[in-house]
């Protein structure tokens, strides 16, 4: 491949970049998005480039998208492949932690936050999860990162027909709790 100083697409820095980075040991995902941009930016066309290339359709139009946009300098940032999932050793990890205050991890707080789990398990297995799906996963084993309070009475939810939720709570009754003065309701003409 000759080196070209311009192109449609890529500005010479960018162009430069994008070569110097083809010469490094690269993941063959990797090297393809660049090759796409390198293409594009000479004005080969996108069915030409995925026959050359081997890619589909969806890939080499979305790396001709960030070449002509300006943005091929940050090919690096977009990761290859799915979002890693949560295994087991996460969710473990997950239990284990929301039982233990975040004092005995080092932190200043004393109650653990979907968004602080999501910070700490990332920073610790590299698996990044969104705070509300943190809150999600302990829902579905049956926990929480708010408190349990021993003193407040059961409460429960009923689901009507509209889909609205109604809390129902027990009231607590004891003769401390009746009133000392009696109600009577008197009927009046208006």
């Amino acid at each position: 491949m000759t080196v070209k100083t311009s192109g449609q697409h890529l500005t010479p820095f960018q162009r430069k970049l994008l070569q110097k980075s083809l010469q490094e040991d690269l993941p063959e995902k990797y090297r393809q998005r660049i090759e796409i941009m390198l293409l594009a930016d000479e004005g080969i066309s996108q069915a030409k480039i995925c026959q050359t290339l081997g890619c589909c359709p969806a890939t080499a139009r979305h790396w001709i998208h960030i070449a002509r946009s300006g943005m091929a300098h940050q090919w690096q940032e977009s990761r290859i492949g799915r979002p890693k999932t949560v295994n087991d050793q996460y969710l473990e990890r997950l239990k284990e932690l929301v039982s233990h205050s975040p004092r005995d991890y080092g932190y200043s707080f004393g109650r653990w936050t979907g968004q602080w789990l999501s910070k700490h398990l990332a920073k610790e297995l590299g698996i990044e999860v969104s705070d509300r799906n943190v809150n999600l996963l302990l829902k579905k084993m049956g926990l929480s990162t708010r408190p349990k309070s021993d003193s407040a009475p059961e409460v429960t939810e009923l689901e009507t027909p509209q889909g609205s939720r109604i809390r129902i709570g027990d009231l607590q009754s004891s003769s401390e709790s009746e009133l000392p003065w009696s109600l009577n309701l008197i009927k009046t003409s208006n």
